[in-house]
């Protein structure tokens, strides 16, 4: 299959499980239709969305999974989807980063996606309540002392606190840390983002964590692949109007990124010929 094709069936199943959210359900025949393709295509994206577990496949169709607003997948979970997004869209926030600023990285699979770009922008400073966004770093410079030294390696500040199951650290210990702290930007990874709910995570120390970065970030880069619009977490814990730039994906729905246009000052699409999408603009 080629990169074309791939990215043809990427933003069919995007709308796919666009529809299936905002109807509540639809069925093969009518996606047949809506999309011009055959009926063993559609069936084949249904199967693949199934397999990620964001819509359950019934007879003829498929109705969206009804997911309880306190769970909270693992990182492992979490690692294995939507891989080609969180690629794009980590390379084009690693895009946004100054070398020598202060920035902040919160935990997540799309920032240790990040992480990894940022090894070689010299002179960071870098806060994470992240054990793998830290690990990332430490790695680097240790494979650099290794080899007789990295020249302006960056300096890591990983803040104490309770594990969470996408290896975050949060709690009392960790919002101390923050809250003494300032950074020039704030790159935050989401579960869920919803016009109505905002910022959203079913974990409530992750989500008081998350509003100290917020209050200590000069500047605010929310990093999320198309899967997280519309979700909502337990716990809001920022509205959209504190989101300086959102970096997403191409399979982000026409409608969805009209929506995020008109809340957002930057839509910035990934992997699109021109990235940054304003919202004056539309």
């Amino acid at each position: 299959m080629t990169d074309s094709q791939n990215l043809l069936a990427e933003q069919r199943r995007a709308l796919i499980l666009d529809e299936v959210r905002r109807r509540g359900g639809v069925r093969v025949n009518e996606l047949t239709r809506r999309l011009n393709v055959s009926d063993m295509t559609v069936r084949r994206d249904l199967d693949a969305l199934a397999r990620q577990g964001v819509l359950e496949k019934v007879h003829g169709g498929a109705v969206p999974v009804v997911e309880a607003s306190t769970h909270e997948p693992g990182f492992e979970a979490k690692s294995g989807l939507e891989l080609a997004a969180k690629e794009e869209i980590a390379r084009a926030a690693a895009a946004m980063v100054v070398p020598g600023s202060a920035i902040a990285l919160s935990g997540g699979t799309t920032t240790y996606a990040m992480a990894h770009h940022l090894v070689d922008v010299p002179d960071l400073t870098v806060v994470t309540n992240s054990t793998r966004v830290a690990d990332v770093f430490h790695a680097a410079q240790r494979a650099g002392a290794a080899g007789g030294g990295r020249s302006g390696a960056a300096m890591v500040v990983l803040t104490g606190g309770v594990r969470t199951p996408s290896d975050s650290l949060v709690g009392p210990v960790a919002d101390q840390a923050i809250r003494s702290l300032h950074f020039d930007v704030l790159f935050l990874g989401v579960h869920g983002i919803s016009a109505e709910a905002g910022l959203s995570t079913p974990n409530l120390g992750e989500a008081e964590t998350n509003r100290r970065f917020i209050r200590s970030a000069r500047r605010v880069v929310v990093i999320a692949d198309h899967t997280k619009w519309g979700t909502v977490g337990l716990s809001s814990f920022a509205t959209l109007d504190q989101v300086d730039t959102l970096v997403t994906d191409a399979g982000l729905s026409a409608q969805a990124r009209e929506e995020m246009a008109e809340l957002l000052p930057d839509l910035v699409v990934a992997g699109e010929p021109e990235d940054l999408l304003r919202a004056g603009d539309t």
